[in-house]
């Protein structure tokens, strides 16, 4: 049995990018008969910036109801701060961590850029990842190249306790996943849809027909106008590439388009038709939170009886 492990933080809300490139390959995932999923909300990780907690409550209640609207049902779903041992076992693991390995994280450099400070959790975060993977021993763990370096330093964490302490943790290796849809700003095609609720070339999962429509015709293409305008060239013509892209991960096709306006009412229909089932199962939950409730609530039950095992080989391991 091998064990699948996906977090998604709720720093911000939904988009299509998440659904196409991570959401869609999750559920495949559970497809898999040799394969345990576990799927969490790393309501942790959205800490580590400063943050509103009405809001962080309301984006972790729409995610979590997302998930389930997606098909995920048959995972393990879970939030962070509802199995202790995360918080727990990233401490123990901050013991054996050195303040040189963490400054070298490439994302903590980013976001601490042109800021006057920033808030330790954001500093120590890779840890509290090593955690959320060591705890549920995964013996590989997929990763994109934004997230390699924290799975790099997961496995240094592993083997440095297992050789200091005695053989606790799976050492985990990084594979890289299938390319999977990768969905780019419409606004910016040079980088990818953001969760931040103030991306305009963002489409957010609950974005009705009407807001999908106005957001896909304001998404840049270029001043081509020949009779190959509307091709694939990430290079040259990223934004018609992207869009390009975008109709064919949902389910559309180009044959037979040869302008930028009959391009973007296809891929409007497209995406509308992707979102449409989504969403009405999204209304049907919204409407039953009891039940949404109850399905994590049952799943960290999970969650805590298959971690704690680990957490208390590693609390006597140091000493404790």
């Amino acid at each position: 049995m091998t064990t699948s492990l996906s977090l998604l933080t709720p720093s911000g809300r939904l988009t299509l990018g998440n659904l196409l490139g991570a959401l869609r390959p999750m559920a495949a995932r559970l497809d898999d008969p040799g394969s345990r999923a576990y799927y969490g909300l790393s309501d942790l990780h959205a800490m580590t910036t400063p943050h509103d907690p009405a809001l962080l409550r309301a984006r972790t209640t729409e995610m979590a109801t997302l998930l389930l609207a997606a098909g995920l049902e048959r995972a393990t779903l879970f939030r962070q701060s509802r199995v202790p041992a995360h918080a727990e076992l990233a401490y123990l693991l901050e013991c054996t961590t050195h303040t040189g390995e963490l400054a070298r994280m490439i994302q903590f450099k980013e976001k601490g850029r042109g800021v006057g400070s920033t808030r330790v959790s954001l500093y120590t975060y890779p840890v509290l990842m090593a955690a959320d993977i060591l705890l549920y021993r995964p013996a590989v763990v997929p990763v994109g190249d934004d997230q390699r370096q924290h799975v790099e330093l997961t496995r240094d964490l592993a083997l440095r306790f297992n050789t200091t302490y005695g053989e606790v943790f799976t050492v985990p290796e990084v594979a890289t996943p299938a390319a999977g849809a990768r969905v780019m700003d419409l606004a910016d095609p040079t980088r990818k849809m953001s969760k931040s609720a103030d991306a305009a070339g963002s489409v957010f999962l609950l974005d009705g027909p009407d807001v999908v429509r106005r957001k896909v015709a304001r998404a840049v293409t270029d001043s081509d106008t020949g009779p190959d305008a509307v091709r694939a060239d990430r290079a040259a013509k990223p934004g018609v590439t992207n869009l390009l892209e975008v109709l064919e991960a949902c389910g559309g096709s180009a044959s037979g388009i040869a302008t930028y306006g009959a391009l973007k009412a296809a891929v409007t229909d497209a995406v509308v038709a992707q979102l449409e089932p989504l969403q009405r199962r999204y209304a049907e939950l919204a409407a039953d939170p009891a039940y949404v409730t109850e399905v994590y609530d049952r799943g960290a039950e999970t969650c805590r009886h298959v971690t704690e095992p680990v957490l208390a080989a590693a609390r006597a391991a140091m000493g404790l």
